[in-house]
């Protein structure tokens, strides 16, 4: 059984009702990424409700990204975290082609590039106050900056033999 009970004191539209109960159920998991949804007659019938209410509830989803239909197939849940993640890194790779570009628009090779990318990185790591794990710090978190005079511990060290 379809777990939607309609509140007939509620002044909200039936689809509109319906439309929400299935986000819920999507936002907290009951219905996952991938799940098929009831066809649009068959939840019509399991709830009672006509035909048409449970149709604009699914069109109104599919609208706004919850669920995909598939002609002949159903109708799915969308994953959206893991579209969100590539749309997130689909963005990031366009970024990241446009700067290789405009570095090699002003003559820098790819050596030149990468060369320079690590430099900033490294000057924005310092100006933060972080290091890279292996440089002084733990991978617990950022670490100090120290600098350690190696010229005058290795004449020590050479004048004691």
């Amino acid at each position: 059984m379809f777990p939607f009970e309609v509140d007939t004191t509620s002044d909200v539209p039936l689809w509109v009702q319906l439309r929400q109960r299935l986000i819920y159920l999507i936002n907290s998991g009951y219905f996952k990424p991938g799940d098929q949804l009831p066809t649009v007659r068959g939840l019509a019938s399991d709830i009672s409700i006509n035909y048409n209410t449970v149709n604009k509830a699914y069109l109104s989803l599919v609208s706004d990204g919850y669920l995909e239909s598939t002609r002949g197939r159903g109708v799915f849940v969308r994953d959206l975290d893991a579209e969100m993640d590539e749309e997130y890194t689909t963005e990031i790779e366009r970024l990241m082609d446009d700067c290789v570009m405009a570095c090699r628009d002003l003559g820098l090779s790819l050596d030149d590039i990468e060369k320079c990318m690590a430099k900033k990185i490294k000057q924005i790591k310092k100006a933060e106050g972080l290091t890279d794990v292996g440089e002084g710090s733990s991978a617990m978190g950022p670490g100090r900056i120290v600098t350690i005079d190696v010229s005058a511990k290795r004449a020590k060290r050479e004048g004691e033999r």
